[in-house]
Formats: structure tokens, C-alpha cells, sequence
């Protein structure tokens, strides 16, 4: 599995991580611990080394599901790239943000518990805390990374005005932020990272569920309960979509690809895109596709051909009428 330097730091992550939300989370198919384990073994034994998490994942209970996977494996310690991140709580069912100092020193103890480690490789505030300043946060996670506690300091969700406030006090190694090919509002922030020398995660690499093209026209489930808040489920734009999807589907085919390793790809390959994408799993079977996904590369003509398709089917991709979506500029091509 091919791999990257992250940022800075001496951090190598594989550039296909494996992303945990299901696993060990309410509703997500991941409170079979067996089955949980077997996928994060799965993917050690398919060259992903990298496993993005948090303690908000099923409350703590996905990094345990790590730990225990990580425990009962053959893969060395100083060969794993773990992330996790810092910054939210929960009481019963409702999460917080909670960035105090002294709270993230408790996080962080209580991830390496969970993931029985005395290390974390990459430490990422889950969310801007407006609550606390941007300095106090900064100059907590930069004792972390001086003690060796973990070795490279990451944020998530936040802005490039953040991210510059931030950088006056410590380093930022990694952002994690949205980004999948029918979603590229945030695409100024993954160019703003990279101009900074900051490694980027991407997560919501799958839309939601819609690049995996399994949804029709006449989804069996109520408008409601689609998959996140997106925008993507609403309306006329929905059926576009599938369509639009179901198109690139056939140009990934075309060329030997199933849809999800070529919309992985295109996050990889995409300029500005993700040095690590984020590979969301909760089976053992729905990681199907990761070697094909690190093994090929889309040309600029491929990357411009997949935009064509998706435009001819609606004018809110072509024109960037909708926030969701900001069209390739072809001179970055």
C-alpha cells in the first residue's frame, strides 16, 4: 500500500486509511465485536496500516475494538499509523464540544487506554470549540506532541482563518475535512492545506452512500432516514444524481473499476485532493476493491472525462450554482 509523509512530521500513512465510524457505533452494524475485529484485521492484511477513529465512535467503544484488533495481531506497533481525535464528549445521547485543557489531557489518556498504546500518531481536534481560545487549544496539543504523547497534531473541520490563528502557537500536521467528487465545498480549504505543507484526510469519501451506487430512483427507504443531512437526497437533484452516478459507474467499468475503488481514486488523484482518503467499513466485505483503488492512478483526461459526465446530467455541477458543489477549474488541470 502506498504511502505518505504527513505534513511536516515524520509521520508515513498509508494513502488509504481505514475509517471506523461504523465500527462500534449505534445503528452502524459495528457492535459485533468479532466481526469488527475481522475488518480491522482485514485491512492490515489488504496493506492499510492507517486507521482513523474517536472516541465519540460508538463512545469510546470503536478505539477499544482497535485496541483489541491491534492486540491479537502480527502487525508491529511502530508499522501502525493511529488516529484519533479530541475535543468532543457525550452525556447519554447528546455529544459536546470540550476543548478546556485539562479535558484534553483526559481525552488523550483515555484514547491510549482504549487503544492500550502509550503513543497516538496522529491527535486531531474533532471541532472548533468556540468556547475556548484557539491559543489554549494550540499550545495544550503542542505539549503533547514536545512529550512524544503523539506524534503529529491534526484539526478537523477547521476553516483556513482557524488554521492560520492556530499555526501563531503550534503546528498543524494534518486537517481532516469533506471532500468526495459530488461534494467539493471545502475544496479551498484542501488547497489552502496543501499550499501550508498540511497533510489532508479526507472523509465522506462515498457521499453518503451515493458513490457506492447501490441507491435507484425509487429508494426503499423513507426521504428521512437517507443517510446524513445531505442535500444530495432531496428532490429532482436526487434522481440527477443517480443517474449521473450510474454514468460514471459505466466509465469505471469501462476501464476495469468498479465505482468505489475509482471514486476513491479520484480523491487521491484530484488536484487539490487527498493525501489520505478515508476507506469507511464495517465488514470485512465492504473493503472489496481497496487493492484495485491503490494500484491504478486517473490521468488528467480520465479526471476532466468524470467531470463532463457528471455536468450533463445537472446544472447545479456544471454551473456551481449549489454550495455542495464547485466544479473543476480546467487551467488546474
Amino acid at each position: 500500500m502506498k504511502k505518505v509523509k504527513l505534513g511536516r512530521s515524520e509521520v508515513e500513512a498509508t494513502r488509504i486509511a481505514l475509517g471506523t465510524w461504523t465500527i462500534g457505533s449505534k445503528g452502524g452494524g459495528g457492535t459485533d465485536e468479532d466481526a469488527s475485529i475481522q475488518t480491522i484485521q482485514a485491512a492490515f492484511s489488504r496493506g492499510i496500516t492507517t486507521i482513523d477513529t474517536a472516541p465519540t465512535c460508538g463512545k469510546g467503544l470503536s478505539e477499544e475494538l482497535v485496541g483489541k484488533a491491534m492486540t491479537c495481531s502480527h502487525v508491529p506497533r511502530d508499522e501502525l499509523v493511529l488516529a484519533t481525535k479530541a475535543g468532543m464528549n457525550w452525556t447519554g445521547e447528546d455529544r459536546y464540544k470540550g476543548s478546556r485543557p485539562d479535558q484534553l489531557e483526559e481525552d488523550l489518556e483515555n484514547s491510549m487506554k482504549r487503544l492500550q498504546t502509550d503513543y497516538i500518531d496522529i491527535y486531531q481536534i474533532h471541532w472548533p470549540d468556540s468556547d475556548f481560545s484557539i491559543k489554549e487549544t494550540a499550545e495544550k496539543m503542542r505539549s503533547f506532541y514536545e512529550s512524544g504523547r503523539i506524534r503529529a497534531i491534526g484539526v478537523s473541520h477547521f476553516s483556513p482563518e482557524q488554521m492560520d490563528e492556530w499555526q501563531n502557537y503550534a503546528p498543524i500536521h494534518t486537517a481532516q475535512m469533506h471532500l468526495n467528487m459530488l461534494q467539493r465545498y471545502l475544496i479551498d480549504w484542501f488547497e489552502y492545506s496543501h499550499n501550508h505543507e498540511i497533510a489532508t484526510l479526507s472523509r465522506g469519501s462515498l457521499a453518503h452512500g451515493m458513490l457506492t451506487g447501490t441507491f435507484d430512483k425509487h429508494p426503499s427507504l423513507p426521504q428521512e432516514e437517507f443517510p446524513g443531512n445531505s442535500g444530495l437526497f432531496q428532490g429532482v437533484r436526487f434522481s440527477q444524481l443517480v443517474d449521473a452516478v450510474e454514468s460514471v459507474k459505466k466509465f469505471a467499468a469501462e476501464r476495469g473499476h468498479d465505482l468505489i475503488p475509482l471514486a476513491i481514486r479520484w480523491l487521491l488523484d484530484h488536484k487539490p485532493g487527498a493525501d489520505v482518503a478515508l476507506w469507511g467499513a464495517g465488514t470485512p466485505s465492504q473493503l472489496a476493491g481497496v487493492e484495485d483503488a491503490d494500484e491504478f492512478q486517473l490521468s488528467r483526461e480520465d479526471l476532466w472525462m468524470i467531470d463532463e459526465i457528471l455536468y450533463s446530467h445537472t446544472n447545479d455541477l456544471r454551473n456551481g450554482t449549489l454550495k455542495e458543489f464547485s466544479p473543476l477549474v480546467r487551467s488546474d488541470m
